[in-house]
């Protein structure tokens, strides 16, 4: 295991939101929220299909636990059956909504650049490992981000995406 300096803080100052949008896997899940932790994201939004920490009967998932290590403890999490609403109600809120997924509309993810100083909120979707972020809630997006793939692959794997995307995103 690598063990990563710890910053004097690592939470972040403004409000970031994931929005996992009826993502499939559990090691997945947990390996967001692993990572999601790490970063100091502030609320975890699990949609439709998207398993949660606990089961349906309100139980610790020992399989998510395994890969997550605790983080799903540290990390405020939310089920929510219905994205649209979801996502209305953080765009009324004022957050920027970044969806990572190729599209014709999308532009690089290295583009996008926040500024730490101010205020702005973010809430980024991450999408299904087969379909994607819904056709929806792309249109919803304020921002489609992408992650260039330079290999025969046409994808990466959801949790190595949400990775590469937030500590690009947010550690500059």
């Amino acid at each position: 295991m690598i063990k990563l300096k710890r910053q004097k803080s690592h939470e972040n100052s403004r409000e970031i939101y994931l929005i996992l949008d009826n993502i499939r896997s559990v090691h997945n899940v947990g390996s967001i929220f692993r990572t999601a932790e790490t970063l100091g994201i502030s609320k975890i939004f699990c949609i439709g299909t998207t398993p949660t920490p606990k089961d349906r009967f309100n139980r610790k998932r020992s399989d998510m636990a395994k890969v997550a290590l605790g983080a799903e403890d540290l990390i405020p999490w939310e089920y929510a059956e219905d994205a649209v609403s979801l996502v209305k109600k953080l765009q009324k809120d004022k957050f920027t909504v970044i969806a990572l997924e190729q599209n014709e509309k999308s532009i690089d993810y290295k583009e996008i650049k926040i500024n730490k100083d101010e205020d702005d909120k973010l809430a980024i979707i991450l999408g299904n490992e087969v379909t994607g972020v819904s056709a929806n809630l792309l249109q919803m997006s304020d921002i489609i981000a992408e992650i260039p793939i330079r290999g025969k692959k046409e994808s990466l794997n959801v949790s190595i995406s949400a990775g590469i995307f937030l500590y690009r995103l947010l550690d500059k």
